[in-house]
């Protein structure tokens, strides 16, 4: 990126046609250098051949947005239903007699206590209670641990696992594990996400709650399917053999009659938000405890009992006491706030910052998230977000901002 904005300078600079002509060549040139860089997931021509507007994403060339807009993307897969492409994601499997404990060693949550075939949402943390990353963790077998982790923590989450494995196994633990790099991932989320799902598999689905997790065949592929996703919507997480996954995405479209459309990062990131889920990277860092982060309810009330992860002292300290900072939802006025959008009282002292925000395409309104100090943190709480050197009144408010649909027992 620094290499085009060069060539860019020099243009300017220079002030010629000939100049200008040659800058543009470069610009050309590298920005195709630069793309065939990115790696590309199974589904890339298929993206492409749909209208697919292909972006740069944690190293990944994936698409933002098809032909639809971000807003007109958002309300239909809260009306009808979403199919996304996120086979950038990395899934991973731990096996071993003792793959739990070596886990529960990294992450917060109670992966013993899981009954086989159901997950739960979890953090892996530092020595100092931070954030390494947020992941799906499913408990298939005692023996055989699924979990996800997020495409621009990849080469970071692998490094760390890698290294805790093996100081665990040279102790005589016994765990391995195998990256599903043969895999791809497609999450189809909406109302309609069930119901066209079921007309390609012979499994019972009304009998797959939230978090479930089945090792089926779906099209006549073999598939581990996941009830689950990253919308707020109820839907599934498909993770598919690379060499089907053009198929299977075909076949989901066709089933669905042209109700379910595929959708791109962007209308993602605003299901997302209005479910009042963490970005990592935005909402979640390696500062931030799960604690603060609203994640209390995902450390195990063994764990919170017993520890046993790294960064237990600073978190079970802070379950006593209170954090310093908590995340809130917002609602505000003017311009959507966005990351690092400065909160202040009304006064003007600052007392947190904006971590994600935009307009609610549901909603016909701004909400963000961010960090504000401990005690300003309840709902109906008044301050000001600013936004290009603005101030705008803003107020706290309880998430999720739109009410969630998972599939759970009644």
């Amino acid at each position: 990126m620094r290499g085009l904005l060069a060539c860019a300078t020099l243009a300017r600079r220079a002030g010629g046609a000939a100049a200008t002509s040659t800058a543009r060549r470069h610009l050309a040139g590298a920005a195709e250098a630069a793309e065939a860089e990115l790696k590309k997931t199974a589904l890339y021509d298929f993206h492409v051949a749909h209208g697919g507007k292909m972006v740069p994403f944690a190293g990944w060339s994936m698409p933002i947005q098809y032909k639809d807009t971000i807003m007109d993307s958002t309300l239909n897969c809260r009306a009808n239903g979403s199919l996304f492409d996120v086979s950038h994601m990395c899934g991973l499997s731990l096996h071993g007699r003792q793959a739990i404990p070596f886990l529960e060693s990294l992450v917060v949550a109670d992966v013993a206590a899981l009954k086989d075939g159901t997950g739960t949402l979890t953090v892996f943390t530092n020595d100092r209670g931070g954030a390494i990353d947020d992941s799906v963790v499913t408990k298939v077998t005692d023996q055989h641990i699924y979990l996800v982790v997020n495409a621009g923590c990849r080469d970071k989450d692998l490094a760390h696992i890698g290294e805790h494995m093996e100081a665990f196994n040279k102790k005589g633990g016994d765990v391995k594990w195998h990256v599903h790099d043969e895999r791809s991932l497609l999450a189809l989320q909406g109302p309609l996400a069930a119901p066209t799902l079921q007309l390609l598999t012979k499994e019972d689905l009304s009998k797959m709650y939230f978090s479930d997790f089945k090792m089926i065949d779906i099209n006549g592929y073999a598939c581990f399917l996941t009830r689950t996703g990253y919308t707020g919507e109820d839907g599934f997480e498909i993770s598919v053999p690379s060499e089907n996954a053009v198929d299977l995405a075909k076949a989901l479209l066709e089933k669905s009659e042209g109700k379910v459309r595929l959708t791109g990062l962007g209308a993602r990131d605003s299901l997302r938000l209005e479910a009042g889920l963490c970005l990592y990277g935005n909402d979640m860092e390696q500062h931030i405890t799960p604690v603060e982060a609203g994640l209390s309810w995902a450390i195990g009330k063994r764990r919170k009992a017993e520890g046993g992860f790294l960064g237990a002292d600073v978190i079970l300290k802070q379950l006593q006491e209170g954090p310093k900072i908590r995340r809130v939802g917002l609602l505000s006025q003017g311009p959507p706030p966005r990351s690092h959008s400065e909160i202040v009282s009304n006064s003007g002292e600052n007392i947190g910052e904006v971590t994600s925000g935009g307009f609610s395409p549901c909603l016909k309104k701004n909400i963000a998230m961010g960090y504000v100090k401990s005690g300003l943190h309840k709902a109906g709480t008044e301050f000001k977000v600013v936004v290009r050197g603005k101030s705008y009144d803003a107020v706290v408010t309880k998430m999720p901002f739109v009410p969630t649909k998972y599939y759970k027992p009644s």
